[in-house]
């Protein structure tokens, strides 16, 4: 169990084994060992590499019983095999905390994901998605407005939401994986709010569409979920609204103004009013095509939509220390934090509001 932790620790900080043995005093050989379970490290040398590594030493006693299943990167070409480790080992430890977490419970806080039972058995038609969209968003008590908090949607529905703090995060295009039965979406930490929150409702796609697709429209699935992602963002109903029922041409701010009212790309509304027959396809190629001339298709102008942060497993750590399942020593693991670190922040965030 420690070797295949430091080996996952050691990638998870760009470590090599030759860099890894030069700042920790010990031979290649010996680390390679050591992750081979070949070779115990000693109390001392595992302090060591804990601290080189960033990591607490009960990281590499943490138990592990994870299940992971169907792993599927959506990632863009450039992305190298080092940088994959990484995302890879700081999804791992945070699944691992996540599932530590749960556990602790006497019964789990997050109710297994589960869609509902009216949706189609079988889906034949792009077309379809619109209605498919609308329906979940009913089931969900969603409305056709806005959704405010993507993350929280997922999360209150038994979806794990991963944030990836790696620096290559902004260079993959999600992940999506079942570990232990229960869904996982990754999205980078420092993505822009309506990238993340397109991811989110792409894979959520990916999970409505599975096994629902007819034989000619499987090799279709990535662009059906793209479709289903900007249906479920910004209803065909609501966008309507917004736009009118038929345009022979759109102001670039109706784009802006609609994608920090419904967090979807300028571009994804771009794509919606096409979708929805409110413009041709004459009127879309125009508009594309200047985003393509501003550089917009890489970087939208002005303000970013903001992005969102997964605070469920905070709130469950929090949750549980108020209950007693254990102490402020396993919160701060938990949390990845030095316990002192953990104490201050715990009495700030307890009396913070109370000085409003």
């Amino acid at each position: 169990m420690i070797g295949e932790r430091l080996q996952r620790a050691r990638k998870a900080a760009g470590l090599g084994l030759r860099a890894l043995a030069e700042q920790s005093d010990l031979s290649h050989t010996t680390i390679s060992k050591f992750e081979n379970e070949l070779q115990t490290p000693s109390s001392g040398q595992l302090l060591k590499l804990a601290k080189i590594l960033g990591v607490r030493t009960e990281y590499f006693f943490r138990p592990q019983s994870l299940n992971i299943k169907g792993i599927e990167y959506r990632k863009k070409s450039s992305l190298p095999q080092k940088s994959l480790d990484k995302i890879q080992a700081d999804i791992f430890d945070q699944a691992e905390r996540w599932h530590e977490l749960l556990n602790l419970y006497p019964q789990s806080p997050v109710q297994d994901f589960a869609l509902p039972a009216a949706l189609p058995e079988q889906i034949t038609d792009a077309e379809q998605l619109e209605a498919l969209a609308e329906q979940l968003r009913d089931a969900w008590k969603l409305g056709l407005s806005c959704i405010p908090d993507m993350i929280d949607t997922l999360e209150s529905q038994g979806v794990m939401v991963i944030s990836s703090l790696v620096e290559a995060a902004h260079k993959f295009d999600g992940l999506a994986a079942t570990i232990n039965d229960l869904p996982v979406v990754v999205v980078g930490a420092n993505w822009t709010g309506d990238r993340q929150r397109f991811t989110l409702a792409h894979e959520l796609g990916h999970l409505l569409l599975k096994n629902r697709l007819t034989n000619d429209l499987q090799a279709e699935e990535e662009k059906l979920c793209n479709r289903f992602a900007g249906a479920f963002l910004l209803p065909k109903p609501t966008l309507i609204e917004h736009l009118g029922q038929h345009r022979h041409q759109l102001e670039i701010n109706e784009l802006y103004f609609l994608k920090h009212e419904f967090g979807l790309s300028m571009q994804g509304v771009l794509f919606r009013a096409l979708q929805c027959e409110i413009i041709t396809q004459t009127t879309f190629q125009q508009l594309y095509k200047l985003f393509s001339l501003k550089g917009w298709r890489s970087k939208e102008p002005k303000q970013p939509y903001p992005a969102e942060q997964t605070i469920l497993f905070k709130q469950l750590v929090y949750r549980a220390l108020a209950e007693d399942y254990f102490t402020e020593s396993k919160a701060a693991e938990l949390l990845g934090l030095p316990v002192a670190t953990f104490h201050q922040q715990r009495i700030l965030e307890s009396f913070e509001p109370l000085t409003h």
